[in-house]
């Protein structure tokens, strides 16, 4: 009799386990995603820093969740691309990879994050092509094609190897082909590839479609 009650026990603190971890994972979802859409309203560097803050207090209470990270590296590239100043863009952008290197740290593996690895990378080479692209370009490019080996599906990653692939090209002076086709590539995968995980981002079309303009 003793041996079921605790059999009983056991199941209903391990359904309010269950349950309390279901409504965890709910408000998670939610707060996450409320401050997503924020993000992609954000019109100035207070809008963005704003919600940066929001992101880094999520991610100082989910520590094992990658995507408060990687928003809020997202943020400061975004930062950095609105700033004017050449020593505060790198600031921006420095902040972005500490960002993205504790999500990683955390998701070794998710695309997502080479993706936006490599973009930091590029913002780096533009703030100076002609000193920085020796270094920056390679790194970026490193970065992209792993991000494209983890999931070749992925829509930005292929939409910033475009970038990348272009620029190169244009810095060259040789052909721009592989840069479009990737680019066009990226286009379609943004019509057809879905993500299992509701937290993931969903910019970078218009990226793409910008490029492959200059393809025509």
């Amino acid at each position: 009799m003793k041996t079921l009650q605790c059999t009983f026990i056991a199941l209903f603190f391990c359904s309010v386990n269950l349950l309390a971890n279901e409504v965890n994972d709910e408000k998670y979802l939610s707060t996450m995603q409320k401050n997503i859409d924020v993000l992609y309203d954000a019109k100035t560097l207070a809008d963005y820093q704003t919600v940066i803050n929001a992101f880094e207090r999520i991610a100082g209470v989910e520590t094992k969740k990658w995507e408060p990270l990687y928003y809020a590296a997202f943020g400061y590239i975004m930062m950095s691309d609105m700033e004017t100043s050449l020593v505060k863009k790198d600031e921006y952008l420095d902040l972005a990879i500490i960002a993205n290197d504790k999500a990683k740290a955390l998701a070794p593996a998710e695309s997502e994050l080479l993706a936006i690895e490599g973009f930091i990378h590029m913002m780096r080479v533009a703030i100076d092509p002609a000193s920085r692209g020796p270094k920056f370009a390679g790194l970026s490019m490193q970065s992209l094609q792993k991000a494209v080996e983890l999931n070749n599906e992925n829509p930005r990653a292929l939409a910033l190897l475009a970038q990348m692939q272009y620029g190169t090209a244009q810095f060259f002076g040789s052909s721009t082909e592989e840069a479009c086709k990737t680019g066009s590539l990226a286009i379609v995968k943004f019509e057809t590839y879905k993500s299992e995980n509701p937290l993931a981002p969903v910019w970078g079309k218009k990226m793409a479609e910008g490029l492959t303009k200059n393809c025509q």
